[in-house]
């Protein structure tokens, strides 16, 4: 169990305000900032006192492995920042459920900071949860028909490798809903968070409906147990 949690001092709380929104996903911002291109880097840091370590970048499947090694390695840290554009939802949920193993630990998305898709899920398995002001906990509806070129090749081979494509499809599909909901449940978020939000939002957007992100308000992410209120 780590020690007690300190109350961390607010993190240029006034960051985002009157940033511009995004009019394609206009509860979010034009230009989030949620890291670098390249794998999640995880990198130990003191800020105001606190030993936290911050996870940044693209989460990829040994994300689980490489943050349980670091947690391990140094008993003395708090708190994981995250700021990441997703990536392996599986790894993600894997990633979240080692942070909660960890009694005591804190996630947080700092102010101007974004933690998007499965980023979601590594945030939430903080035993307490902070989302600075300005700080974005944006979502999406989680879908493996991301992978367009396996598609068309799909379609060019012919009916029979696209009906097996599309079984494939909605059998990952349905397998990772389940994962989420249950990885929900084990957080204490509420799994309406699924069905009211996330689940809505569209894979691909169009002419008439471009939205395919949706990022909560502060009320929302205490509505929904994302967050601990402040």
């Amino acid at each position: 169990m780590r020690r007690l949690l300190r109350p961390a001092a607010a993190l240029v709380a006034l960051a985002l305000l009157g940033a511009a929104n995004d009019p394609k996903n206009p509860t979010c911002p034009t230009e989030p900032d949620w890291g670098p291109a390249k794998a999640m880097t995880l990198t130990p840091r003191v800020a105001n006192g606190i030993h936290v370590l911050v996870a940044e970048g693209i989460i990829d499947a040994t994300l689980p492995q490489r943050i349980k090694a670091e947690l391990d390695k140094d008993q003395l840290i708090e708190e994981v920042w995250v700021r990441s554009r997703g990536g392996d939802a599986h790894a993600g949920n894997e990633a979240g459920k080692v942070i909660r193993a960890i009694g005591g630990m804190a996630t947080r998305i700092p102010a101007g900071w974004t933690c998007f898709s499965a980023c979601n899920f590594v945030f939430m398995g903080g035993d307490r949860r902070l989302i600075d002001q300005g700080g974005v906990f944006m979502v999406q509806m989680f879908t493996h028909t991301g992978d367009r070129e396996s598609i068309f090749l799909a379609a060019e081979e012919g009916t029979a490798e696209t009906v097996r494509l599309i079984a494939e499809i909605e059998q990952s599909s349905a397998l990772l809903a389940t994962e989420d909901n249950d990885f929900l449940i084990r957080m204490g978020v509420h799994r309406t968070l699924l069905t009211e939000v996330m689940y809505k939002q569209q894979a691909v957007g169009n002419d008439e409906n471009p939205t395919t992100r949706y990022c909560l308000s502060q009320e929302e992410v205490v509505k929904y147990n994302v967050a601990n209120p402040y």
